[in-house]
């Protein structure tokens, strides 16, 4: 199986796209719903939630982890990776969703000037700043941490007034330096697609985060014929959430699209 983990309802935009493109596996989905943000954590807590969720997916049979939030990839994938995938779960995989958005961004950007939003957590990290730099030095990266959208988002408040301002005053500085391309740093933000590319105006290559991350799961699987032949590919899918199961299923119903039912389950 392949397990998609949030700290909430954003990585269900990312599952969203993963799904209809890879349709034969087998899914479970994780929402520590109790515990978002993350933005706002410390790197020692963010590690440590990530890693509890980890251990829950790999329990559960998942061979393959997809960590669907900016903040955990930033904080947490790499010591997970170097220190506790090969102690623990050496046959597993752990990926992020980083890396693939930044060497997509590399290719758009014709002025190499990519703007970063993301939570207060994933920008001070300065991961994509490292990540875009390891690919072309010679960019220019200017980034802005938009901590109100989550929560907002999180709401439903998807079209509203209050949302579109904060999106502006984000985007303001961004668009002083005339970006080119902007990496939507939370997989929140997809969910406010629209009104970020409307705002940031139409020279501005605005990234589709879940559908870059999806295809580069794709080739990943391809590429790694020792993972993929380990995935279980019954078509299930089975969603999990840390908070409450009732509140889950409305609002990531709306999400995705369609009908979900979830088990509340707790994280140790």
């Amino acid at each position: 199986m392949i397990g998609i983990f949030d700290s909430g309802y954003g990585g269900l935009t990312v599952f969203k796209e993963i799904k209809k493109l890879l349709p034969d596996y087998s899914y479970i989905y994780l929402g520590d719903n109790l515990r978002t943000p993350y933005g706002g954590r410390s790197q020692e807590a963010v590690y440590e939630f990530t890693k509890e969720a980890a251990s829950f997916l790999f329990n559960k049979g998942c061979h393959l982890i997809i960590i669907a939030c900016n903040t955990a990839s930033s904080e947490a994938l790499r010591k997970l990776q170097q220190e506790w995938l090969p102690s623990e779960y050496p046959d597993r995989k752990i990926l992020g969703v980083i890396r693939p958005l930044a060497e997509v961004a590399v290719l758009e950007s014709k002025y190499k000037k990519i703007g970063v939003v993301g939570t207060k957590a994933t920008i001070e990290s300065e991961s994509y700043n490292k990540e875009l730099k390891a690919q072309d030095n010679d960019l220019n990266i200017y980034t802005n941490a938009c901590p109100l959208l989550v929560p907002l988002v999180e709401e439903g408040w998807l079209k509203n007034v209050a949302t579109r301002m904060v999106i502006k005053k984000c985007l303001r500085p961004l668009k002083d330096r005339n970006i080119d391309t902007l990496i939507l740093g939370c997989t929140h933000y997809p969910l406010l697609m629209k009104e970020f590319k409307a705002i940031a105006g139409k020279r501005v290559k605005v990234l589709d985060a879940p559908l870059i991350v999806a295809e580069k799961l794709a080739d990943y699987l391809k590429k790694h014929s020792e993972i993929e032949t380990q995935l279980e590919k019954n078509k299930t899918i089975h969603y999990y959430t840390t908070d409450s199961s009732d509140k889950f299923n409305k609002l990531g119903s709306k999400f995705l699209g369609e009908e979900i039912s979830s088990e509340k389950v707790e994280l140790k």
